[in-house]
């Protein structure tokens, strides 16, 4: 990558904005794509077949290697891996894990991973780390674009002072924009490309304008500019806090069922039918690397309490154990317990398609039922190792030849389907399993398994 003198900044540039666009199609203005990762490579290739002008830089000298080498090692994203190689080939797209040697960019875009701690406080620090080296080759027309989620004041209070520290420019003579990432696994490409406009904002006018130049230009449903960055960076954590309040009050609904004596998820279906009223569906727990978090980067350093927010986190961090629960009654009322049962937990990962465990429930339904004694059997078809559970491990295609209690459904991977229920042996004075559907995705109509769905109750 080269920064030629004819090269120019988008970022306070004179030139009409139809030639700054031109300049960025034809790769005159070039960018660094800082991390790699399973929503930063997918940035990086979009960015590259615009532009064809794209380095990224990644910690990880295995990652690099690999995309240098033309090679995608990001998993189920449709057309990632032929996309890859064909910018690598054409000189469009390359790779560093030396992230000062990526400061010849004029446009940084920054998508590292940001988590929280364990005392559940955002962890900044690999983007601060990647700031600081953004400072050390900014020059005056460059645009720095913040994708990975923060906390609000993020880009104005953190980002803009250690540039200006670091660099020695001041606030005015370089870009930051907030440009968050709204992208699900197995659908980054789509999803970046435009499945829905991308929302911008920067720490003033000109970056907001800047970016927008940008990613008008990725982005074939365009740009929703919004107010400064701040805005930016709550919208983000707003999609987020709206799925995990709603899935509470979801979940919450569904701890009803018994005592009510009625199918909670028909009633939400129906209740959906009115047009103001958008309920989402209950489960065993939310997990992933999004909705668990984004409530404790809202609520991070506010002075005003976040009660609604703080309680859907404990309803929803409740709701493994509840699945527990209702496994232990449902043996109790068959005159067994938990203790010393076989009980198969399907579905590790947190969501289905997707070969990633972060904040899966599956872990603490697995811990849960290890801890009241029960034998735990897992099965995952998109996992290859299994350390972070207590758990034995068996092939999806071998569920039937094993000697089992007990079943939860916790995440309906489509390899599920072919399970045929009517092959498990009979155990003991027991004809058929008890089974724990978190999903409602099983229809054993028919076999002679004692079965409780989350949300309908048991099946009679």
């Amino acid at each position: 990558m080269s920064r030629t003198a004819e090269t120019a900044g988008l970022y306070g540039s004179d030139a009409p904005a139809e030639r700054q666009r031109e300049a960025f199609r034809s790769g005159d203005v070039p960018v660094a794509v800082y991390g790699l990762g399973k929503m930063g490579l997918p940035l990086a290739a979009a960015y590259a077949e615009v532009c064809g002008n794209v380095v990224g830089a990644d910690a990880d000298s295995e990652v690099v290697t690999a995309v240098d080498a033309g090679e995608c090692h990001v998993a189920r994203e449709p057309g990632l891996d032929d996309l890859v190689a064909d910018l690598v080939a054409r000189d469009a797209l390359s790779a560093t894990d030396n992230r000062t040697a990526a400061t010849a960019a004029s446009v940084h875009v920054v998508i590292v991973p940001t988590r929280i701690d364990a005392g559940n406080a955002p962890d900044l620090s690999i983007l601060d780390s990647v700031i600081e080296d953004i400072a050390g080759g900014l020059d005056p027309g460059d645009l720095v674009v913040v994708e990975c989620t923060v906390p609000p004041k993020t880009c104005a209070e953190r980002v803009v002072p250690r540039l200006e520290r670091e660099s020695g420019l001041e606030s005015g003579e370089f870009g930051v924009a907030f440009c968050p990432e709204r992208t699900s696994s197995g659908r980054a490409l789509e999803d970046i490309r435009g499945a829905y406009p991308k929302v911008v904002g920067g720490v003033d006018d000109e970056s907001t304008r800047a970016a927008t130049i940008l990613y008008e230009a990725i982005n074939e449903k365009g740009v929703l500019a919004v107010s400064d960055a701040t805005t930016a960076e709550a919208v983000k954590l707003f999609e987020g806090v709206y799925r995990d309040v709603n899935i509470a009050l979801a979940n919450e609904l569904a701890r009803f069922t018994d005592e009510l004596g009625i199918d909670v998820r028909e009633a939400i279906a129906t209740a959906n039918t009115q047009p103001f009223c958008d309920i989402h569906d209950p489960g065993p727990g939310v997990g992933g690397h999004c909705i668990p978090y984004y409530p404790y980067f809202l609520l991070d350093g506010r002075e005003a309490d976040g009660p609604l927010l703080e309680t859907a986190r404990e309803v929803n961090d409740g709701m493994p154990a509840f699945v527990v629960e209702k496994l232990r009654e449902e043996f109790a009322a068959e005159g067994t317990g938990l203790d010393s049962a076989r009980v198969l937990v399907l579905g590790l990962t947190y969501r289905p398609g997707v070969a990633e465990t972060a904040a899966t429930p599956a872990k603490p339904i697995v811990d849960g039922l290890a801890d009241a004694g029960a034998k735990v059997l897992c099965a995952d078809p998109l996992l290859e190792g299994y350390d972070e559970f207590d758990a034995t491990p068996i092939e999806v295609d071998t569920v039937t030849d094993n000697a089992l209690d007990g079943v939860v459904l916790v995440t309906p991977h489509e390899a599920f389907d072919g399970i045929d229920w009517t092959a498990f042996e009979r155990r003991g004075d027991r004809e058929g399993l008890v089974v724990i559907d978190g999903r409602d995705s099983l229809d054993l109509a028919g076999t002679p398994h004692r079965t409780y769905t989350i949300g309908r109750g048991r099946d009679v």
